[in-house]
């Protein structure tokens, strides 16, 4: 591979870590510049016909990566919620069997799924750790982000984000998350209070902000979450109400991309 999936993590000159949902939205990604290749919990479960949040397996998240990582040529990172179970050692074994697969790396939230509620802090620290210690057991690199989703939950503050991402660090992360922050001027806060690369998620309001102002803040990483998939149903939405609707209308198909641009992304 070109780059390294760590060497790209800079702080100050952030790349897109892109989330796919099956293997065309992969290599279409990958055709139009992305580097990275991310899965995305809320979109796979998605085209499985299932709500976000704690409603896929372990195998089934692992089944779906092997699917982008044979569809691409770039590093792919797995979005695996909570590490698949609140002990530490099942979020080192997730670990084990996301390197077997060939992932060059996972994040694991601190969210006691399918609850919204976090897990405490001394148990979550102990979780990164044991997942920690088990990326460094293994025979290649792996990138271990640490993910602090209280904030965007709900339960804790931007003091407690602080708390716990300083303590992944300490547990060994090698990168850190905190989906949802109230503000710019908090995600600035977050970044400051850790050595570790950071990963900001580009979705709602924070979509608005462009690459440079990540970059400004010291952002090593931008990923889409669930931001590219939720878009494209909102396209489905958009037809499917004017098709439905007492107007039958079918303009919106026509901004369909044309079989000439399409085709060439996915060879």
């Amino acid at each position: 591979m070109p780059d390294s999936f760590r060497a790209m993590h800079r702080p100050g000159d952030p790349f897109i870590l892109a989330n796919a949902w099956d293997a065309g939205s992969a290599k279409m990604l990958v055709a139009m510049g992305a580097k990275a290749i991310a899965t995305s919990s809320a979109a796979h479960a998605f085209t499985l016909g299932r709500p976000d949040t704690g409603t896929i397996t372990r195998d089934e998240a692992l089944a779906h990566a092997q699917d982008l990582i044979a569809a691409v040529n770039v590093p792919v990172s797995g979005d695996f919620e909570n590490g698949f179970g609140a002990s530490p050692d099942t979020c080192a074994e997730t670990v084990r069997l996301a390197a077997e697969i060939g992932l060059a790396g996972i994040c694991i939230e601190d969210t006691a799924l399918p609850d919204s509620a976090p897990y405490d802090a001394a148990l979550s620290t102990e979780r990164i750790r044991a997942a920690a210690s088990a990326a460094r057991a293994l025979p290649r690199d792996f990138f271990l982000v640490a993910r602090a989703d209280g904030v965007l939950t709900g339960h804790y503050d931007t003091e407690e984000a602080v708390a716990r991402i300083q303590a992944f660090e300490a547990a060994g992360a090698d990168g850190v998350y905190v989906p949802g922050p109230p503000s710019m001027e908090a995600l600035g806060r977050l970044v400051k209070a850790t050595d570790l690369p950071f990963n900001a998620l580009v979705a709602g309001p924070f979509a608005t902000h462009s690459r440079a102002e990540y970059a400004a803040l010291g952002v090593a990483r931008l990923s889409l979450g669930s931001a590219l998939a939720r878009a494209t149903y909102r396209t489905i939405q958009t037809a499917g109400e004017a098709m439905f609707g007492t107007q039958g209308r079918f303009d919106a198909l026509a901004t369909g991309l044309p079989f000439d641009v399409l085709n060439p992304m996915l060879q």
